[in-house]
């Protein structure tokens, strides 16, 4: 247990930006997909900022990052231009992935953020191969492997869990048990409910920690990132978290009450936190944080309009990309 929960002033407002961001982009990814602006599947992550925004305080130049389909904040966080990604999202030429990936399917290989994934926990063996490669490459960098609760019971990631451990591969498997898979609540789906023991079985190390705090967050998992940086093997972080949102838009999240979600905001919301931070430390000035606010909203908004301008590809896009360099197409 961490015992040194504390962060400069300077920390805890660069961590309330980063987390403003993801909520007010989500927030009007959100207000776009009602308009019709962004087709197929949108999965928000409201309520969730203080893992991304934790963890990434603790990443080095090299470090990958990978994670399923409730992804925009990853992307955000590891320092991605939310114009690029916000066009993605409403399939514009201008996104990173051209506009063919979407909301679920983009990466940046200059951020070392390899997706997005829509397939339920293909991320996590994929995960385990980039930290395969630092091992081959024998470099300290370290995968940080994201997945969630439902994603926790697939069988690949124990597969994924076994060949880390066995080979000793520097991953950081983060569970965000945001305490519902799809509308299923966890005691309702896993029989083991503390999910980071989930790699128990094969020796690797588990903690679980409060995923709404982002202090706590990066002090807490500063001992699993060193661990595996030092070539001891993988680790499994089970950061306990909450979404505010359905599923995804089109979940009206019947399967619990308004009650239980506006308890959450009142009382574990990850900005708010960071503020009462702010306020402990001695820090009064408001009009400082309404300036860091309105920074914020200039930056979605102006990421909002260029989705909207940039073009559709056009439709000869379909077959870039395809195929690797040296390949022909038969």
């Amino acid at each position: 247990m961490a015992t040194n929960l504390t962060a400069t002033t300077d920390e805890l407002l660069e961590y309330y930006r980063m987390m403003l961001l993801i909520r007010r982009f989500e927030e009007k990814a959100g207000q776009l997909y009602g308009m019709g602006h962004i087709g197929g599947f949108c999965h928000l992550y409201i309520g969730q900022e203080a893992v991304v925004t934790g963890l990434e305080a603790l990443r080095k130049e090299g470090d990958q990052v990978i994670t399923g389909y409730r992804d925009h904040g990853h992307m955000l966080a590891c320092g991605m231009d939310p114009k690029g990604v916000m066009a993605e999202l409403t399939g514009r030429i201008g996104g990173y992935s051209k506009g063919k990936g979407g909301s679920m399917h983009m990466f940046s290989s200059e951020k070392k953020f390899y997706g997005g994934h829509g397939i339920v926990g293909a991320q996590v063996s994929i995960g385990a191969g980039l930290g395969f490669a630092n091992h081959y490459r024998d470099n300290d960098n370290v995968s940080f492997t994201y997945f969630g609760d439902g994603a926790a019971n697939q069988g690949q990631v124990f597969e994924a869990m076994n060949m880390a451990q066995l080979w000793k591969l520097p991953v950081i498997f983060v569970i965000e048990n945001n305490q519902y898979a799809m509308g299923t609540a966890v005691a309702r789906a896993s029989a083991e409910t503390h999910l980071y023991r989930r790699g128990a079985s094969f020796g690797i190390p588990g903690k679980e920690i409060d995923g709404m705090d982002v202090v706590a967050v990066r002090e807490e998992a500063r001992e699993a990132v060193e661990y595996a940086r030092a070539g001891n093997g993988p680790y499994v972080l089970e950061m306990k978290t909450y979404r505010y949102r359905g599923h995804s838009m089109s979940d009206p999240a019947k399967y619990r009450t308004r009650e239980e979600v506006d308890d959450v905001r009142s009382h574990s919301d990850p900005i708010e936190g960071v503020k009462h931070r702010l306020a402990e430390a001695g820090f009064t000035d408001e009009e400082a944080l309404k300036a860091i606010d309105k920074e914020i909203k200039a930056i979605v908004k102006e990421a909002a309009d260029f989705s909207l301008e940039s073009p559709e590809p056009d439709p000869a896009e379909l077959y870039t990309d395809v195929y690797a360099d040296g390949m022909v197409a038969q």
